[in-house]
């Protein structure tokens, strides 16, 4: 009887230490997890380090230009490229200056081959690599693509290159763990450790095909190039862009995934360009008024609002008012989804369509015909050229970016140097509200109401933050 009283008696001091072990249990195990997760990090940063670069780039250009690579801009205000740093003038008095820039890439063979962005190397007179052990080469521009912002460069060097394996993006999960590694503001192999926060974006205005893998790795000037990469050391994607309005990071990155880029790649090495396929439609996401007025599920489909003249979609028997539910047995739920499958298939290919027409399912079989100036999507290249100009559609992310979510309009993203669009005062980041006293929401518009307008002169309205003004551009006619 004594026994048990004595351990009643001590009971709670056997729960306390229970409770104090197991605490103390739990701590170890939390940072015996950190602990693994570190060297998980550790041993991707030895292996990946090697084969990512140092990009940096040279051109020379008349002093009067605005921007160093055509239209390829450095530090834009409304999306900011990782460039690394501005075009420095050596003479800013001579009729040429030096214009120079930097950023990241990563090599993809042992014989040689590195990806980056088109926007880094550009049409660059010079592009000098640095490697991780402090080899430095000079590089060759195999390719560039613009429209997807991949780039294709080689260099030179005795022996096998240390090189990443390329990865499946498809089979990246949002909440994946997902690293960066590039050169921000010079620094050279800087890694950062993120997730991914979101997958297919697209519409946000940075390139004309846009499948974005959206990361909180932090990312910023420099970065632009390199590689993002999976635990497994394999590049899942190349970094692109940041969402900033301090034009540092902001915890939004984007990447391009390489699944995409892998396309491009193997083009880029046959042909040095990119052959894109065509059907020749105008295609338009389904609103909830559309779905209703269609009868169709809202979450799959999208609407054929035009079919171009002796197109393969024409020749192929599609129609307007077609919906298209699905591609190759895949189904089809956004414009710029399909509009980047359909790019990325090449010209002779046969693909397959399941439409709904009049509230009845059939299949339709088109070959893919080549790209030619109209997009998947209906939009025109939104370049001005008489103006010099370039325009964007305003999707919601644009809008929310610039402060325009209370009005529609056409997003001007460039201004060339010494156009008639700067010299009226025009700057990237201005909405189009108005041509001609008639309100515009597309590219498309702009440039028809341009073509048809008999006086010599336009009338914009023009919206630069919250001021409005009207403008008359001078025309040649």
């Amino acid at each position: 009887m004594t026994s048990i009283k004595r351990f009643i008696a001590l009971t709670p001091f056997l729960v306390l230490l229970l409770c104090l072990g197991s605490t103390a249990f739990a701590k170890d195990a939390a940072i015996e997890s950190l602990r693994k997760s570190g060297e998980a990090f550790r041993s991707v940063a030895k292996e990946v380090s090697p084969a990512v670069v140092f990009i940096q780039v040279e051109k020379e250009v008349a002093s009067s230009s605005a921007s160093p690579f055509g239209n390829h801009t450095f530090g834009d205000e409304f999306f900011r490229r990782f460039f690394g740093q501005p075009p420095q003038d050596d003479q800013k008095q001579a009729p040429k200056r030096r214009a120079s820039g930097q950023g990241s890439g990563f090599i993809i063979s042992a014989d040689g081959y590195i990806m980056t962005n088109d926007h880094v190397v550009g049409d660059a007179d010079k592009v000098t690599v640095q490697l991780l052990d402090g080899r430095e080469y000079e590089a060759q521009i195999i390719g560039t693509d613009p429209p997807t912002d991949v780039a294709l460069i080689k260099i030179d060097a005795e022996g096998d290159l240390p090189f990443l394996p390329l990865g499946d993006s498809d089979r990246l999960e949002v909440g994946d763990w997902v690293l960066a590694l590039g050169n921000p503001f010079g620094l050279s192999h800087t890694l950062t450790a993120g997730i991914v926060s979101a997958k297919g974006r697209s519409g946000i205005g940075i390139n004309d095909y846009e499948n974005f893998i959206q990361t909180d790795a932090a990312i910023n000037p420099g970065n632009s190039g390199g590689p993002l990469v999976n635990l497994d050391g394999e590049v899942v994607g190349m970094n692109t862009a940041i969402f900033s309005r301090s034009g540092g990071y902001m915890g939004i990155g984007f990447a391009i995934p390489v699944n995409m880029a892998k396309s491009i790649r193997d083009q880029l090495v046959l042909d040095g360009t990119v052959t894109r396929g065509r059907l020749g439609v105008y295609i338009q996401d389904l609103t909830p008024e559309l779905a209703e007025s269609f009868d169709i599920d809202l979450r799959k489909g999208i609407l054929v609002s035009q079919v171009v003249e002796d197109s393969p979609a024409e020749t192929a028997g599609l129609e307007q008012g077609d919906i298209i539910l699905k591609l190759n047995g895949e189904d089809v739920e956004k414009v710029a989804e399909f509009r980047n499958q359909i790019a990325l298939t090449r010209p002779g290919t046969e693909v397959e369509l399941q439409i709904q027409r009049d509230g009845k399912k059939e299949t339709i079989k088109v070959t893919v015909g080549s790209r030619d100036d109209e997009g998947e999507s209906g939009a025109t290249s939104g370049k001005l050229p008489e103006l010099g100009m370039t325009l964007q559609k305003l999707t919601p992310e644009l809008a929310e970016q610039f402060g325009y979510e209370d009005t529609e309009g056409v997003l001007v993203t460039a201004v060339e140097s010494d156009s008639r669009a700067e010299r009226a005062g025009i700057e990237a980041g201005a909405l189009i509200v108005e041509v001609n006293r008639k309100e515009v929401s597309d590219p498309a518009e702009v440039k028809a109401m341009i073509a048809e307008t008999k006086k010599k002169t336009v009338l914009l309205l023009v919206r630069q933050g919250d001021a409005s003004r009207y403008l008359a551009l001078r025309l040649d006619k």
